[in-house]
């Protein structure tokens, strides 16, 4: 149970637990924009520069009324938070493959190769939910609804991006399903059925599969994150190496004396599983290599890095690294339009990302391909706020200057052009001229749920994409979801 952003937002983890994750860092590209002279710009475009004091889009919002929220506080926390998209496939998937076992177990139980098979598919399941071209292409699916579309089946269609919930499921239930075949192997054992290399494996795997999954909790995850990366790689490969094992003596084990073992194994369902899945895990790394970069220190905050070696889509993410085995980095890119190549700017919010921007580097290991992420459904929709808190304008930025669908931005954040620079806030000004820039220094901090509201309303958009921390996230979404208005963030349950 990886952390998502896929799908969810993707983020860079910091080795210490007081900084939490990276999960706030700057992770956007950064086009190269010719921007004209400032004593040239247009009286409507100087008028947008809200950062130098205008107020456009936010006047009085502080005298607005918020709607009462739907339902009792009890059902609204069902629906909108133990029971949101995630969790509800989550549930699905668990409970599907339990009703399944207690009905087999009613029944008076089943063949342990049968049971076996059960077990590599729901493996191979959580395994490919997770695979980057696997991502793509249901990201490419989901968002291929035209926007003429229903409003509640393109925001029905646009909860893609929680589809980790069937990684965590299929893994639960991949557990829940060996604990029972180890039963029955050793059971099977004690009948002269099983081998005791059989049984052995499948003790181990049991023990690794149960400890991935107890510091992929929450809990540990948010405080310990290099540590979970590097136990859930290490573990989840060696699992993946004695799965083959086990699944050669099983089939040797339970096969009938008269098929050889070569076709017996060709003929078994869970050969293939595991053949796919392992694939599915290698490709990522086979395409590991180091490639050049072009470094840009924007402030003693950001940096930005060029790449040529790839074109992706807006809304994509990728993983850089400085020590492939041990630790990644997933960040927002963007891909210039008109040139080949992305950029992705980094902010200091870590030990890796401060080494980063204090020694900028001239090469990073990359792997597998650039993966959809969250922003990506910004198409789905006609007209769509997109909000952005502090470095959360990184993601947001390839979007605005993309352009694939009618767009308001809403930044708030403080000391702008001395953290992100000219360039960068001048550029997207030139691409969004009526953005709202909110400065919290000179304002202090805005009631942002109201704030979001006000403006999504003044714009009459269709729905909310709000890219900040997580409890900013968690409360604007909640807040606008609860009133009725199609909101997505970045989740941090995956």
């Amino acid at each position: 149970m990886s952390n998502s952003s896929t799908f969810t937002l993707a983020s860079s983890q910091t080795s210490h637990p007081q900084q939490k994750s990276e999960t706030n860092s700057l992770v956007a590209s950064l086009p190269v924009v010719s921007l004209p002279p400032k004593a040239c710009l247009t009286d409507s475009y100087a008028a947008s520069l809200a950062e130098k004091g205008g107020h456009q889009g936010w006047d009085h919002y502080q005298e607005d009324v918020l709607p009462s929220k739907s339902l009792s506080k009890p059902l609204r926390n069902i629906r909108y938070i133990i029971l949101n998209i995630y969790r509800r496939l989550f549930t699905v998937c668990f409970l599907v493959n339990a009703a399944i076992l207690m009905w087999i177990a009613i029944k008076g139980g089943a063949e342990t190769p049968y049971i076996g098979t059960i077990v590599v598919g729901n493996i191979f399941a959580a395994v490919l939910i997770r695979q980057d071209h696997v991502v793509n292409e249901l990201f490419k699916i989901f968002t291929a609804v035209p926007q003429s579309a229903p409003l509640w089946v393109r925001t029905t269609f646009a909860r893609v991006y929680s589809l980790g919930g069937i990684h965590s499921g299929s893994s639960m239930a991949a557990t829940m399903w060996l604990f029972y075949f180890t039963v029955k192997v050793t059971q099977d054992l004690l009948g002269d059925k099983a081998s005791p290399e059989l049984v052995g494996l499948t003790y181990t795997i049991l023990a690794m599969l149960c400890i991935i999954i107890a510091l992929a909790m929450p809990a540990f995850r948010r405080l310990h994150h290099d540590s979970f990366e590097m136990i859930h790689r290490f573990l989840g490969w060696s699992a993946t190496a004695l799965l083959w094992a086990q699944t050669v003596l099983l089939i040797r084990d339970y096969k009938s004396p008269t098929v050889p073992l070569g076709a017996a194994i060709l003929r078994a369902p869970a050969f293939w599983l595991v053949l796919i899945l392992t694939l599915s895990i290698t490709t990522s790394w086979l395409t590991l290599r180091k490639v050049s970069v072009r470094p840009t220190v924007l402030s003693n905050h950001a940096l930005r890095l060029d790449f040529d070696y790839a074109t992706p889509v807006p809304g994509s993410f990728t993983r850089i690294s400085s020590s492939p085995l041990t630790e990644w980095h997933s960040f927002a890119i963007i891909a210039v339009p008109g040139r080949q190549g992305y950029s992705m700017i980094i902010s200091k919010a870590g030990d890796w990302t401060s080494k980063a921007i204090a020694e900028p580097p001239n090469e990073v290991w990359v792997r597998g391909v650039p993966a959809c992420g969250v922003m990506n459904i910004v198409p789905l929709f006609r007209r769509v706020l997109i909000v952005a808190t502090g470095s959360g304008i990184a993601p947001c930025a390839p979007h605005v200057f993309a352009k694939r669908a009618e767009i308001k931005l809403l930044w708030t954040s403080r000391n702008i052009r001395k953290t992100y620079g000219d360039a960068f806030v001048d550029s997207i000004l030139e691409a969004a001229p009526d953005a709202i820039i909110y400065d919290t220094d000179a304002h202090g901090r805005p009631d942002l749920v109201k704030l979001v509201h006000h403006v999504y309303k003044d714009f009459d958009a269709e729905a909310v994409c709000i890219i900040a921390n997580e409890p900013i996230t968690r409360k604007v979404v909640y807040g606008l979801m609860t009133r009725g208005v199609p909101a997505f963030g970045a989740i941090w349950d995956s």
